[in-house]
């Protein structure tokens, strides 16, 4: 595909770029990616993805924008109050560049969906803020054979992990899932939800282009990929860690003798 002069103009720090010019910027614009959610990752992540040029991005939200939103989803603004928070997106977006098309996904995302939706995609990127639907999307994304980038934040923390199980260079193993590191979801109220508990709303910012970056390079195939490391954030004391994680043998998705064979096991109390 050929650039318009306009498009020469808005990715110029891109193409300049050694590892992304023109051949990488036209990998962005011809890719798809699934966001899971509008809120306080999603929204960095979108404008982000948007800016960079992706050229369809797909967004997953069922609720509307409260005013205690504001203080992190950077994507919705005072007036969106009330508003579809996909709605709000949508809009936000086609301001910030009109290359790109956003989907909304007015839904929730649950296993009568899941798998239909990942399929419409080359990479999935998880803002979600519940361990619910953190495990779906990482069995989805398993049985879809899809790249996962994904994010999670609490108080002054922030986590980033890209997996993706299916995928492994020729005499390698391949690297963990989700469940790898985080087996099965804590019992309830045992994790406070940032509701709960709060969270900084700059960290939320951080840790979502933290994402979005791993997104760009995960769909270009440039640089060190996340997948087989966890990567720390202490927002409160500035300090990172990253983590070698390795594919658990034992996982019950993706380990040799796997348990869970279908998103069926989301359907159980």
């Amino acid at each position: 595909m050929d650039f318009t002069e306009d498009q020469i103009h808005r990715y110029a720090r891109h193409i300049l770029l050694r590892e992304v010019g023109g051949e990488g910027q036209q990998t962005l614009l011809r890719s798809k990616v699934l966001v899971i959610g509008a809120g306080g990752l999603g929204s960095p992540l979108l404008l982000y993805l948007a800016a960079a040029g992706v050229g369809t991005i797909g967004v997953v939200d069922d609720d509307v924008v409260d005013l205690s939103n504001l203080q992190r989803q950077i994507i919705h603004g005072t007036a969106d109050v009330g508003r579809l928070k996909v709605d709000s997106a949508v809009a936000a977006i086609r301001d910030i560049n009109p290359d790109v098309t956003l989907v909304p996904h007015q839904m929730r995302f649950d296993v009568s969906n899941a798998m239909e939706l990942v399929s419409q995609y080359d990479l999935v990127a998880d803002g979600s803020d519940n361990f619910a639907t953190r495990f779906l999307v990482n069995d989805a994304c398993f049985f879809a054979h899809k790249t996962l980038v994904s994010g999670a934040i609490l108080r002054f923390d922030g986590q980033v992990a890209t997996f993706k199980p299916h995928a492994h260079a020729a005499g390698e193993q391949p690297g963990p899932c989700y469940r790898c590191i985080f087996r099965e979801p804590p019992p309830e109220g045992q994790v406070p939800s940032c509701a709960q508990a709060g969270v900084l709303g700059a960290l939320c910012g951080m840790i979502g282009s933290m994402q979005a970056s791993e997104v760009l390079k995960e769909l270009m195939g440039i640089g060190e990929s996340l997948s087989g490391s966890l990567l720390i954030c202490d927002g409160l004391n500035t300090t990172f860690r990253k983590i070698k994680v390795k594919r658990d043998p034992g996982c019950p998705v993706c380990g040799d003798q796997p348990t869970i064979r279908d998103l069926s096991v989301h359907d159980q109390p």
